[in-house]
Formats: C-alpha cells, sequence, structure tokens
C-alpha cells in the first residue's frame, strides 16, 4: 500500500477529525515530510483535506468521492474477500475486468471508476457515465458447476441487491423493469450489465463480470437528450459519501445473496420491486413486437405474460417496454 492509500484509509477512518502530524507519523511509520507530500496529493485530487496549525489534518465530513478506502469501511463480513480498485477513469469497468479475469484473477475483484469513456449496457446500448455523479462498478465471479441458465440469475440477484442498496441508502421506493434496469418515480436510475466466459468442452461458466452502473446524483450538465426524459438518479443534492455508502451497500447485499446455500432468497425481493407487474407491455421479439400483460415472475425470475390473443408465455431473456403510467387487463 502506498502513503497516499494509507494516509487516505486513516483519513476515512476518521473523518471530520483532525489528527496531528506527529500522531499520523506515529501510527503509519511515515515521516512528517511524506505525510505533508500525501496530503498535497490527495487535495489535488479533489480531496477536502483541511491542514490547520497546532491542530493537523482533516478530511472533511461532506467529502463525497469514490475510493476503495471509502468503500471498505463500510463492507460487512460477507464481503471479506472482496478487493477493491478504483481508477479515475476508464473505458469500462467490465472491460478491465475481464481483462483481469483472463489473466486468472480471483473471485471478489472490484473495479469501480469515477467516469467511463466507452460505458456499455445490454444489446450494444452505451451507458452514460459522467465524471463526479455515478458509481460505476464491475464484479469478478467464479461460481462452481454454472450452466448459462444458472449465470442469468446473477443479474437477477443484482437487482434485486440494487433494490436493497438504493432503498437502504436514499429511504425511497425502487423497482425492477424486467431484467435488469432500476427505477426510482419512473426514471431509470441503474443499469446491469453481466458478461460471462464458459468452457468449450462442458459448457460451464469459467467466470462472470457483473458490472453496475448507478446515477447517484444528476449530471452537472443535464442528462443528454436523448434519455433526459427517462433516466433519473437516487439523489438530487449531493450526500457525505454517498457513493462510497451506495456501492458498499450494493455489495453487502449482492454477496448476502450469492453466499446463501439456495440462493434463493433475492427472488422474493426482485418480485416485490417489480415495476412491470400488472401492467401492459411491448414484449420485442425478432422482426415484431407484440403487446402483453405482465402477469407474474417465477422463481427463476422468468416474466410470465399474456398476449392479446391469449397466449401465456415465460420469458428467461429478451426486451421490454413498459407503459408506465398504464394497467389493463386482457
Amino acid at each position: 500500500m502506498t502513503t497516499k492509500q494509507k494516509l487516505l484509509t486513516l483519513f476515512e477512518q476518521n473523518k471530520g477529525i483532525y489528527l496531528s502530524g506527529a500522531d499520523i507519523a506515529l501510527s503509519l511509520s511515515l515521516s512528517r515530510t511524506a505525510i505533508w507530500k500525501a496530503v498535497k496529493a490527495l487535495q489535488k485530487e479533489g480531496y477536502p483535506i483541511h491542514a490547520v496549525p497546532n491542530k493537523g489534518y482533516c478530511l472533511a465530513e461532506e467529502t463525497d468521492i469514490l475510493s476503495s478506502q471509502g468503500i471498505e469501511k463500510y463492507l460487512k463480513p460477507v464481503c471479506s474477500h472482496i478487493k477493491i480498485q478504483t481508477v479515475p477513469a476508464t473505458v469500462s469497468t467490465n472491460t478491465l475486468v475481464r481483462e483481469k479475469a483472463a489473466l486468472g484473477a480471483s473471485e471478489g475483484l472490484v473495479i469501480a471508476a469515477n467516469t467511463q469513456t466507452q460505458g456499455r449496457g445490454r444489446i450494444g446500448r452505451s451507458f452514460f457515465s459522467p465524471a463526479d455523479t455515478g458509481i460505476y462498478m464491475s464484479l469478478l465471479l467464479r461460481p462452481a458447476q454454472y450452466s448459462s441458465r444458472q449465470a442469468v440469475k446473477l443479474t437477477t440477484m443484482a437487482a434485486a441487491a440494487a433494490c436493497d442498496a438504493i432503498e437502504n441508502i436514499s429511504k425511497k421506493k425502487a423497482q425492477i423493469k424486467w431484467v435488469n434496469d432500476i427505477y426510482m418515480d419512473n426514471k431509470k436510475v441503474s443499469g446491469i450489465l453481466t458478461e460471462a466466459s464458459f468452457g468449450l468442452e462442458d459448457g460451464l461458466l469459467e467466470y462472470a463480470v457483473l458490472g453496475i452502473g448507478i446515477n447517484v446524483y444528476p449530471p452537472k450538465e443535464g442528462f443528454p437528450k436523448e434519455i433526459a426524459r427517462t433516466a433519473g438518479s437516487v439523489f438530487s443534492v449531493s450526500l457525505s459519501d454517498g457513493k462510497n455508502l451506495l456501492a458498499a451497500e450494493f455489495l453487502n447485499s449482492f454477496m448476502a445473496y450469492y453466499s446463501m446455500p439456495e440462493q434463493k432468497d433475492y427472488i422474493k425481493t426482485y418480485r416485490d420491486h417489480s415495476l412491470v407487474i400488472g401492467k401492459e407491455i411491448q414484449v420485442h421479439l425478432p422482426g415484431e413486437s407484440r403487446k402483453a400483460l405482465a402477469l407474474d415472475i417465477d422463481d427463476q425470475c422468468r416474466l410470465l405474460v399474456k398476449y392479446e390473443d391469449g397466449e401465456i408465455q415465460r420469458l428467461s431473456s429478451g426486451e421490454i417496454s413498459v407503459a408506465l403510467l398504464d394497467s389493463f387487463t386482457l
């Protein structure tokens, strides 16, 4: 761990408290000069560290910068094997984690970024990832003996965990638009993308990269015109440590679901937070789109739908759109 990382860990653990240079030097076995240089480096990165003669240094309580040290202090024992890396910017956190997975990285690696230049969503879409206002994070998983069908539940497990995290921190309702989009007040605030590698001989999962993007705050310049009507954020104004709290709470909830022997507890959460049950939807199929009523979500998180001609189908994957303000019966 570098001097700067050691110092940031200490500041995060004592946010809002002044620490004298002598106490820091003794605690971290560092020279006063090394401490001063590390403080200057952190300040240059945007950390509001106050330096007051005869009092020492203090990381302001209202700080809201995504960091591994900031996330780690909120993690529960279920995340004891999680190893977090944060980067200021990247093309895509999923891309970074996939590269490390191919080189043999262990389960539990997390990479989080302050911004992505080419954030990805499902079906080749992009995910808007502006600086300073969101969480863009990917987690490496290596579950044993997972088939492609079983791998699908990682996405739905993450959606349930995202709702848990958002509600626990914001105290506001979050809902899931099947399969992987999280909404608040009929606005999308989060999206999930799971990418996987399977063995050629046995067809079993070698690893999965679970990526999540959360719009924590509104972008300073607003959302792009093409998504301005549908995109929202968890908070309207900055919250002290808001990004670190949300990131940690997501990891705590996801790993709690993932580590349970039957991995079924998340299904009730997923169903209870459905945005689509009882609503008119459009099911987008190859070459056509069919109107349907969303009836239920089953124990495998498949969407049960009833088309206008009375046909009933269970959807295990695909794309739907929702008439968010209307319900109808067939």
